[in-house]
């Protein structure tokens, strides 16, 4: 099975995360939620995997537009509404292996998955 890297085409960890994928001859697939979109059962089970906390990007600009009551009333139940509206709000990227799920991008969290 191969990898499924989820995010934002545009998202310059993104693009760290795909090039490194390339350079160390992975094959993967992306799912870009602007064209792929996000179903909403995909997103249950990332929240219960690793919850809201580790989920919500709060150092994007999508967080900074929220309004303050917003950001400091997140719980799962707002955190997943939000998301679902706009899937930029979720940490990137996000990688399922088939083994596990990695929120963010590390070389050396990649290297030690993927190492044959």
């Amino acid at each position: 099975m191969k990898p499924v890297i989820y995010g934002i085409k545009n998202c310059d960890t993104m693009k760290k995360a795909m090039t490194w994928l390339d350079e160390h001859q992975v094959e993967y697939i992306f799912h870009d939620y602007n064209r792929d979109g996000l179903p909403e059962a995909l997103l249950d089970t990332w929240l219960a995997d690793v919850g809201h906390d580790v989920l919500v990007n709060r150092r994007g600009t999508t967080w900074r537009k929220l309004d303050e009551p917003t950001r400091k009333g997140i719980d799962k139940r707002s955190a997943k509404k939000l998301m679902l509206e706009n899937p930029a709000l979720i940490r990137r990227p996000l990688l399922e292996s088939g083994q596990e799920r990695i929120v963010g991008f590390s070389e050396s969290t990649y290297a030690s998955l993927f190492s044959n």
